[in-house]
């Protein structure tokens, strides 16, 4: 009896069509809501929102024209050194004379420049092509500054000529005196090999710091004037260091990179 009447009630209304239906609480409706409007805000600042990004690279300040090793032309005794370091110095102007076979010989800078490092020393024996000293390229003294810094290959086709950029610089703590400020004025053709680095700065030891992960690409970097600032140049603080900056001090880079549109990213 109790089964029949289960089935006639449910003949009466086979769909329930007389019973209220509820859709979604209340609190779902919210929750919905703030969905639309979050992917909606997402999906406009993908579109017309930017995001920048910065590309760091270790680096020196040195000049344009960069250094050179001095090597000996033959094998000798080292009986006399005619220059100092730091000593500014013309072509052709003798900078270690030697004893040899065939009488007195002298070891001449090849360019015009200053004399930055004196490996020989008055008795020491020197042998053909042994390295006796380092010159920087220089035609003045006042020439300005530039730094050079050596970004990873893959990603030196990101960077463009004008970029801002930001040094760190070794001997001027960031926390007083800021950053030193920069535009990319050139950027290499092709990455460099670690002979080609050792051949412009002169330094075989930063050579192999500057490509231990792979042959990087040059990027030169104008430093910003100023006539304000001790050193000559722009820096994040008013006044930066109280001193000059010298050549061969290591600096650190960040490169800022053209802003991009989040939706690029999805794009091939």
């Amino acid at each position: 009896m109790q089964f029949r009447q289960k089935a006639f009630s449910k003949l009466q209304s086979p769909e329930e069509l007389d019973l209220p239906v509820r859709y979604a609480r209340p609190q779902g409706w919210l929750v919905l809501l703030v969905t639309v409007v979050v992917m909606a805000g997402a999906g406009y600042w993908a579109v017309t929102g930017r995001v920048s990004a910065k590309l760091d690279a270790p680096g020196v300040l040195t000049h344009a024209k960069g250094s050179y090793v001095l090597q000996s032309p033959v094998s000798g005794q080292v009986t006399e050194v005619l220059a100092k370091e730091g000593s500014m110095l013309p072509a052709g102007t003798p900078v270690l004379k030697l004893r040899t076979d065939r009488g007195f010989r002298a070891v001449r800078t090849v360019a015009p420049g200053r004399v930055t490092t004196l490996t020989a020393k008055i008795g020491s024996v020197v042998t053909t092509g042994k390295d006796v000293a380092t010159v920087e390229r220089l035609e003045k003294t006042d020439e300005p500054l530039v730094a050079m810094l050596y970004v990873p290959g893959s990603s030196g086709s990101t960077v463009r000529p004008g970029a801002s950029v930001d040094l760190t610089v070794q001997s001027a703590p960031t926390e007083q005196y800021g950053v030193l400020r920069g535009r990319v004025k050139a950027v290499g053709r092709a990455p460099q090999t670690r002979q080609q680095i050792s051949g412009f700065l002169g330094n075989g030891q930063l050579a192999a710091q500057f490509s231990k992960e792979g042959q990087p690409v040059a990027v030169l970097v104008q430093l910003e004037p100023s006539s304000s600032t001790k050193s000559g140049y722009r820096w994040s603080s008013e006044d930066g260091p109280p001193y000059r900056l010298d050549s061969m001090t290591m600096t650190d880079g960040a490169i800022h990179q053209p802003s991009e549109r989040p939706v690029d990213w999805l794009l091939p």
